[in-house]
């Protein structure tokens, strides 16, 4: 019973220190108009999800850099463009389909740079399904205790693992299925192609058997 109740506890540490997000900084260059580089962060959340993006952008608005964002899936979905970010900028959306998204920054050169390489820095948050949730106003709305709020935030991410393993679990079987079929249409090909040089074969001896036989050379 112990060792159960052990195990329990070892589990619910794992899930209490399960968290969906990531965090990145990093400094971003400005390059003149139509030469920008863009700087892309990927990451893959399933169909329906609540996603919140944090960008804190550091630096003034007129100091000649214009910093703009764009996030969008794999399939050409849009879900913000905000221009001109200086500071904080929030942005959440929910996802539309199963597929990766982008959040990409460019950092225009506007004016006369003071020095050499001219930077913004960017320090990036993004928060995915019970991570993306304001858990303290659902806890004001509901009237929910602590331990109570803590518990629905473990249901709601339990829940994430779950769909993410069934979603896993359904691309590896049609992957297999794929491999399967192609399999399958490798094997009549080889056939076919035995079939019909084995065929080409004897056409060959019974044609010049003829043509042998026609000029009397056998």
């Amino acid at each position: 019973m112990r060792v159960v109740q052990r195990l329990l506890s070892k589990i619910l540490c794992v899930l209490l220190s399960l968290n969906f997000v990531l965090a990145l900084k990093f400094d971003l260059e400005a390059h003149p108009k139509g030469s920008e580089k863009q700087r892309c962060i990927r990451n893959f959340v399933p169909k329906d999800t609540l996603v919140v993006v944090t960008a804190v952008v550091s630096g003034t608005k007129g100091d000649g850099m214009i910093v703009n964002i764009h996030v969008h899936d794999a399939f050409g979905n849009e879900y913000g463009k905000p221009k001109d970010v200086v500071g904080e900028k929030k942005m959440a959306f929910t996802s539309h389909i199963d597929a990766s998204f982008d959040v990409c920054f460019t950092n225009q050169l506007t004016g006369a740079a003071s020095v050499s390489k001219p930077f913004r820095h960017v320090e990036l948050t993004i928060d995915i399904g019970a991570d993306a949730k304001d858990w303290a106003a659902v806890q004001s709305t509901e009237k929910l205790k602590p331990v109570e709020t803590e518990l629905r935030r473990i249901e709601e991410t339990v829940g994430e693992i779950v769909a993410e393993m069934e979603y896993l679990r359904s691309r590896e079987q049609k992957l297999r299925d794929t491999n399967e079929s192609t399999n399958t249409r490798v094997k009549w090909f080889a056939f076919s192609s035995m079939g019909m040089l084995i065929s080409l074969g004897i056409w060959q001896i019974f044609y010049l058997r003829a043509y042998f036989r026609s000029k009397h050379l056998i």
